[in-house]
């Protein structure tokens, strides 16, 4: 009966609006769902093995599982490319739900769907996701620690953020030490945390990922980048050749051509933000006085060298782009880093 059904559902954080359809397109019922795991299988109880169709969002990872788990097709819409959901002047949550099931009726890669990562990955890149947060804190306090030094006429020495405490707590002007001192002790126990933190990820690799010592073999690549990397990505086989990690990650130009006019233009900046900074930054690594020879770094230098408005910016992108198709060959092939590989084979 209701294979033939398709759903389309706005998510909210309270409740879900959704909107289900016949085969002939016949809209059935709208109905508000809870947003716990009771009421979405309360709901779906009626429509085993229908077409669900939804946003991705802060939800949608654990509500696609389960539908998934209750044998139902479920597609993730991407958000960045449903234009026609967002931009209206009749936006409700009811309209984009019916939005979201009639496109899904008609073709379903409109919806431009998207793979969520398995729970089992989801819960161990929270141990890389709080690391972050401890260091985006831990910096937040030292250049607001800085700047009240500052303000008071004084300077800090320059030092890593790991040796800010040491360092720098001598050189606290006396009448700031009482105000500044705390800060000091969370500056601390960041440390000692973020510290944890490192050695849990280096024993997640070690252990249940030991496909990452074939990316950490690249120079630059650590192992917070090496299981970022695996986790996010989590199949290797999604992609029938590495070129395509780069687009995936948003590290190839946009494009608006049209007639003899084509546009120079910044990056996609697509998929995952964190590991594209990540990638980012092994290519700073890499471009840099510390960078080892090899053909990722004369890569880099070679767009630097030509010279032209932002030229280096241009080389470290480059560089990251060709990082992640260098990481998924390594991760696919199982094969030992060649810090200069032949020119005339390909990488992907």
């Amino acid at each position: 009966m209701n294979n033939n059904i398709t759903i389309g559902m706005d998510l909210g954080d309270k409740f879900h609006i959704a909107v289900v359809f016949d085969s002939d397109g016949t809209e059935l019922e709208i109905a508000k769902v809870i947003n716990t795991k009771t009421g979405i299988r309360t709901f779906f109880k009626q429509y085993k093995s229908a077409t669900v169709a939804i946003e991705a969002g802060t939800h949608s990872p654990w509500i696609s599982r389960l539908l998934t788990e209750m044998e139902q097709t479920v597609y993730v819409g991407n958000p960045r490319k449903l234009r026609y959901i967002w931009d209206s002047i009749d936006k409700s949550d009811a309209r984009d739900a019916r939005m979201l099931g009639m496109v899904c009726r008609l073709e379903p890669r409109l919806l431009q769907p998207i793979h969520h990562r398995s729970s089992q990955a989801q819960v161990d890149l929270t141990t890389i996701k709080s690391r972050d947060m401890l260091v985006k804190s831990r910096t937040q306090l030292i250049n607001h620690v800085r700047g009240i030094v500052k303000a008071n006429g004084e300077r800090l020495p320059k030092c890593s953020a790991a040796s800010f405490a040491n360092k720098c707590s001598s050189d606290i002007p006396k009448e700031l030490w009482p105000a500044i001192a705390p800060l000091f002790e969370v500056i601390t126990e960041l440390n000692c945390q973020i510290k944890e933190l490192e050695s849990k990820i280096e024993q997640l690799s070690i252990e249940k990922y030991p496909e990452t010592r074939f990316l950490r073999q690249v120079p630059g690549v650590g192992p917070i980048t090496a299981l970022s990397y695996i986790l996010y990505i989590e199949d290797p086989a999604r992609f029938s050749k590495s070129r395509q990690v780069g687009p995936f990650l948003g590290l190839t130009p946009r494009r608006d051509q049209s007639g003899e006019m084509d546009k120079q233009l910044p990056i996609a900046k697509a998929g995952n933000t964190y590991l594209r900074q990540l990638l980012v930054g092994c290519a700073h690594y890499i471009m840099g006085p510390f960078g080892p020879e090899n053909s990722l770094r004369l890569h880099g230098l070679a767009i630097a060298a030509r010279g032209g408005k932002n030229a280096k910016k241009r080389a470290v992108v480059a560089v990251a782009r060709k990082l992640a198709v260098l990481l998924h060959r390594l991760w696919v092939s199982e094969d030992t880093y060649q810090p200069f590989y032949c020119r005339d084979k390909k990488v992907a």
